[in-house]
């Protein structure tokens, strides 16, 4: 009696020793995301220069950093029992190869813009395999290794971003800056190679394949669905009632086949990944640039804060623990959410030292945000195997890339444009007319952006004036995003007291079936 794995191996004959090399296999998968997320995210200003790239712009390629790991780690949940782990990891391996190599060949946004859509398919497929391999590893600790598992996240924000750091102070070409993300792909390339798998919880316990679509159900569907649909009429120019009219085909398949809406809760959970994943992941694309005006001032790179805030959660993630037992997973997010909050806004209005103290308390807040959601999951819809637990990152990552870091990118244009405009009343009135003439449009409508390379031939005082408009329109962003985590704040209390009344939180446990293998 044994239960097989998808290369055929017995999970419980794996000694303690290859269970640890998967599991920092697995760790290594989510630092080399995090290497791509950096290196961009440092060299995204420089490209706005060399290539006029409007603020949306760059936006947008932080978006397509997001948005393609949705479609593709949900597309690999529906298929990776049959398919297996180890096939995903190596579309996730050709896809990150791929992506480095076109980046550095880039010569404008749309290879940008593809090169960075390959790196997050690739992240999807990796990511479609890492949540529920750790989640079975650890069936009675799964928000503290999820947890731990996404320490991998800071540690390679932390990595990478001394990295970046050192090669941008030594004047090092951005394409072999690019090039160091191949460094942890490789690493997690070689281990995976020869790691045998387990098989899901979900799997082993005898669940149907239509019972794991039912706790998704066709809510949850209809918000993967709706997020990737307008996103790619926004790419392609699709009018508004095609992306409905597709939305209402897939949603409605899928109906037919399930009939179930979906439990509730999931479906709750899933809408406030949007804006927790905003307040994480849409902040950290946007930190380095927010924050280079005031550390200029104090005569450190925008990135230190990036760096600092990355080991101060990687920290934390490897002890959570004990955090996790004190607090309670539902708790541990409320309190969480209540800190990103004030650390966010407290950031929006720090200069000089003082943003160390305000990057300290954003860190705090966002630390546990995402493992402990996960694993809240995990326990709660063990039925759903790998797609509930994926579908959660999913729309995380989706609703930041469609909504969280193009809406941080648009509010700075806008409100560059307004308070430009607002210039004019006190004799500066060639400012608007000369440098805001770029028409954009993105998933927020039209707007008018700045125009780069006008702008980098303008009088130094003029380019003085303008960025400290820009600084303004930054910090107003800061400020405009830390509302989010307060208003998730109030639906874990929601939460808490839901379970409060079913007599408190305790993790959802399937019965085992065992398969005969002789």
């Amino acid at each position: 009696m044994s239960s097989v794995t998808d290369n055929g191996a017995d999970i419980t004959m794996v000694d303690n020793h290859a269970k640890k090399i998967l599991f920092w296999g697995c760790f290594i998968v989510l630092v080399s995301s995090a290497f791509g997320f950096v290196f961009r995210s440092f060299l995204m200003a420089d490209w706005g220069i060399q290539f006029g790239l409007s603020k949306t712009q760059q936006g947008e390629i932080f978006g397509v950093s997001f948005w393609p790991f949705g479609i593709s780690i949900v597309f690999f949940s529906l298929i990776i029992d049959k398919v297996g782990y180890k096939k995903s990891m190596i579309f996730a391996f050709i896809c990150h190869t791929l992506s480095v190599i076109i980046t550095i060949m880039a010569n404008g946004y749309w290879m940008l813009y593809f090169g960075t859509l390959l790196f997050a398919l690739g992240n999807g497929a990796a990511e479609a395999v890492v949540n529920p391999v750790v989640a079975t590893m650890y069936p009675k600790e799964k928000t503290k290794w999820l947890n731990i598992l996404h320490a991998g996240w800071p540690t390679g924000l932390v990595i990478s971003g001394l990295l970046a750091i050192a090669m941008l102070h030594f004047h090092l070409r951005w394409e072999i800056i690019i090039g160091f993300i191949m460094l942890p792909v490789i690493v997690y390339g070689v281990i995976i190679a020869n790691r045998s798998f387990p098989v899901n919880e979900r799997v082993k316990a005898g669940v149907s394949y239509l019972e794991m679509l039912k706790e998704v159900g066709i809510l949850g569907i209809l918000i993967v669905v709706s997020l990737c649909t307008f996103q790619l009429g926004n790419l392609f120019d699709w009018s508004y009632i095609v992306s409905v009219i597709i939305i209402l085909v897939i949603v409605g398949a899928f109906a037919f086949f399930v009939r179930a809406l979906g439990h509730p809760l999931f479906i709750l959970l899933l809408l406030l990944m949007i804006p927790l994943a905003t307040t994480e992941l849409g902040t950290d694309s946007w930190i380095s640039d927010l924050m280079t005006p005031e550390m200029a001032k104090i005569g450190l790179q925008g990135g230190w804060v990036l760096v600092y805030t990355s080991v101060i959660m990687a920290i934390l993630r490897f002890y959570s623990g004990p955090i996790v037992h004190k607090f309670a997973p539902l708790g541990l997010l409320a309190v969480s959410a209540v800190v990103a909050c004030f650390g966010l806004e407290f950031l929006s209005y720090s200069v000089g030292f003082v943003i160390i103290i305000a990057a300290t308390i954003y860190a705090l807040g966002k630390t546990f945000f995402w493992g402990t959601m996960l694993g809240v999951v995990a326990e709660q819809f063990p039925k759903g195997g790998a797609l509930t637990l994926n579908f959660t990152s999913a729309v995380g990552q989706i609703g930041v890339g469609i909504i969280g870091a193009v809406f941080l990118g648009t509010i700075q244009d806008k409100q560059l444009d307004k308070n430009l405009t607002n210039y004019d009343n006190k004799n500066h009135t060639a400012f608007h007319t000369t440098y805001i003439t770029q028409q954009k449009k993105s998933i927020f409508g039209k707007y008018q952006a700045i125009d780069e390379s006008k702008l980098a031939v303008a009088p130094s005082a003029t380019i003085q004036t303008i960025a400290g408009v820009q600084n303004n329109a930054k910090k107003d962003a800061l400020r405009l995003v830390g509302i989010l985590p307060g208003v998730v704040f109030m639906f874990y209390l929601g939460i808490m007291l839901y379970f409060k009344r079913k007599g408190g939180y305790k993790p959802v446990v399937l019965k085992e079936r065992t398969v005969n293998t002789s």
